[in-house]
C-alpha cells in the first residue's frame, strides 16, 4: 500500500473513533431526557464504530502498514429535540459514508486491489447505517416530541438491543 493510501486509511480510523465518541455523547443526552432505550441504542452504535476502527487497523497491520490514530475532535452536541439528536447522528453517518467513498476512489486511483474487499464492506455497512438512522429520524419527526410516540420508539430501540 502506498503512503498516501495508508494516510487515508489512518484518517478513516480516526473518523470511526470520533464517530464512536459522538454516539457516546448522544447517548448521554438521551439519558438526560430519560430515554434509556435510545441511549442504549446509541451506546451500541458507539461500540460498533470502535469495531469499525479495529477492522481498519487490522487491514493495515495485515498488510504491514502502521495504523495511527489521529487527534480526536468531537463536535458539540446541541439539540432541542430528540429528533435533532438523531439528525446529528444521520449527518455524521453521511459524512462517514462520503469519507469511505473517497477512500474507495483513492484506492482505485492507486490500483490497490487488496483494499477493495475491506472498503466494499464499509460501503455496504454505511448504506445500512444511513438507512437505519434515517428511519429512526423520520419516525421521530412523525411523533413530533409527543410523549407516547417517543416512549414507543424508546421501547423499540431498547428491545432491538436484546
Amino acid at each position: 500500500m502506498n503512503e498516501e493510501l495508508e494516510v487515508a486509511f489512518n484518517k478513516q480510523i480516526t473518523k470511526e473513533i470520533e464517530s464512536s465518541m459522538l454516539y457516546r455523547q448522544l447517548a448521554a443526552e438521551l439519558e438526560l431526557r430519560d430515554l434509556p432505550g435510545m441511549a442504549s441504542w446509541m451506546r451500541s452504535q458507539s461500540d460498533e464504530e470502535i469495531g469499525h476502527g479495529d477492522r481498519l487497523i487490522k487491514h493495515l497491520t495485515d498488510r504491514d502498514n502502521r495504523p495511527v490514530i489521529g487527534d480526536i475532535t468531537i463536535p458539540s452536541v446541541k439539540a432541542d429535540t430528540v429528533a435533532e439528536l438523531f439528525e446529528i447522528a444521520l449527518e455524521a453517518e453521511r459524512g462517514i459514508s462520503e469519507a469511505v467513498r473517497e477512500l474507495h476512489r483513492l484506492a482505485d486511483a492507486h490500483g490497490d486491489i487488496d483494499s477493495r474487499p475491506t472498503i466494499e464492506w464499509f460501503i455496504s455497512e454505511q448504506i445500512e447505517e444511513e438507512a437505519t438512522v434515517g428511519e429512526i429520524y423520520g419516525r421521530l419527526q412523525l411523533v413530533n416530541e409527543e410523549g407516547p410516540g417517543l416512549l414507543r420508539i424508546d421501547a423499540e430501540l431498547a428491545s432491538s438491543q436484546s
